[in-house]
């Protein structure tokens, strides 16, 4: 147990990241149908990013084919064949246009909307996990996501092995601690800002290995994409599978749009109560 436990601490994977979703107090608008929320940012990695990393002296960046093929812009930088899970989350509230990544110098119009500053993988460091910093700022509606299942993808699961169980239980199960002690720095929150709102996004409850997440995928082990054996990502310019539909995950790390689509809106509920 003590060697994965520096595994996991120690392997930058995409999943062991949380994202924080930020909105300001909201306000109307009349005359037309806008956001439920003046303003969107995304804060996270891999999962979430959206092109910050294109321009990085990096292996860990996706600018290229086949990723964003069902995407419409193409491949612009996200982890995945198509949207990811913020992008449907903007969705849901009303964004009609897709959040910038920071990396694409929005302008001061896009910077009032909201940006996205998730890079694929990004660490958990103090320095860039100050809620209190945020909160300074303005924000007053914040959605912390617990670390994944990590211990379901494909990469851990042909590194580790499962003994016959659907993935590497000892790797999931210390996942736990770090989701109880932001649970608890939630709480603390809360009580420190009672203005504002916190939530929990329980990203096991509406990940990989929810029943109705899970069921839905004929392949659940293996990438849609052949992967690199050092990165875990897409070969470049390779052919992905056809039937993108079936498969769970698009790589090694990262899920489909579709699983993206299956997951998030059992998080939203929780994105509604901080409204």
């Amino acid at each position: 147990m003590g060697s994965r436990r520096s595994f996991l601490r120690s392997w930058s994977s995409p999943l062991s990241l949380f994202v924080v979703v930020v909105a300001l107090a909201a306000s109307s608008a009349d005359g037309f149908k806008a956001p439920r929320v003046p303003c969107y940012f995304i804060f996270g990695d891999s999962l979430y990013d959206s092109g910050n990393n294109n321009n990085l002296n990096t292996s860990v960046k996706v600018n290229y084919s086949p990723y964003g093929i069902d995407f419409p812009a193409g491949p612009t930088g996200r982890f995945s064949n198509g949207r990811t899970a913020a992008d449907i989350i903007g969705e849901t509230l009303g964004f009609k246009d897709f959040i910038p990544p920071f990396a694409s110098n929005p302008d001061d119009r896009q910077i009032l909307v909201g940006v996205n500053y998730a890079s694929g993988s990004a660490g958990i460091l103090v320095e860039s996990g100050k809620q209190g910093r945020m909160y300074e700022l303005g924000a007053r509606k914040v959605a912390l996501a617990g670390i994944s299942n990590i211990g379901c993808t494909p990469s851990l699961i042909a590194t580790v092995g499962t003994n016959g169980a659907p993935c590497v239980t000892s790797v999931n199960q210390l996942v736990a601690p770090f989701n109880i002690g932001l649970k608890s720095l939630i709480s603390q929150l809360k009580s420190a800002h009672p203005d504002a709102k916190f939530g929990y996004l329980d990203t096991i409850r509406a990940g990989i290995l929810a029943s109705q997440v899970f069921a839905a995928f004929k392949v659940k082990t293996t990438p849609c994409c052949q992967v690199s054996t050092v990165t875990g990502l897409c070969l470049p310019n390779t052919v992905p599978c056809s039937q993108r539909r079936s498969y769970l995950f698009w790589d090694a790390f990262h899920p489909t749009e579709l699983a993206n689509r299956l997951g998030a809106p059992i998080l939203f509920p929780v994105i509604q109560r901080i409204l």
